[in-house]
């Protein structure tokens, strides 16, 4: 029904940048909330960020806001996270996921998410 493909991973030095997008394919994409979570070896998944179906509303862990940033374009089917500042604790894979309809938990709670992507290895050197 759905699909989600990341792209974009890869090795960058601390303080470099990064940019990852997420394609999705199926219905109801444009309604949909969007996630980002990452899991590091050893760790649990944890919630990076997510953005609402129209764009307006973001939002951010504590750990990543004012370095990450997320955004979506419908038109293209696509949610970018771009981030900045890179830091060695970043190193994770990352996931893109979709809640579709009404939110019961949380945005930051992964089982509201339906679909997920296969996730995309970022590793932040030094």
């Amino acid at each position: 029904q759905v699909q989600l493909v990341e792209s974009g991973g890869g090795l960058v030095q601390a303080g470099g940048s990064l940019r990852l997008s997420c394609a999705a394919s199926g219905r109801t994409f444009s309604s949909d909330h969007m996630g980002w979570f990452r899991q590091a070896p050893g760790k649990e998944r944890d919630f990076v960020a997510a953005i609402s179906w129209s764009g307006d509303i973001t939002y951010y862990a504590d750990s990543v806001k004012g370095r990450f940033t997320i955004s979506r374009d419908n038109a293209k089917n696509t949610v970018t996270l771009q981030m900045n500042s890179l830091k060695p604790e970043d190193t994770a894979v990352y996931y893109c996921a979709a809640a579709l309809g009404r939110l019961r938990i949380g945005v930051a709670d992964q089982h509201e998410y339906d679909y997920w992507g296969q996730g995309t290895q970022v590793t932040v050197s030094s």
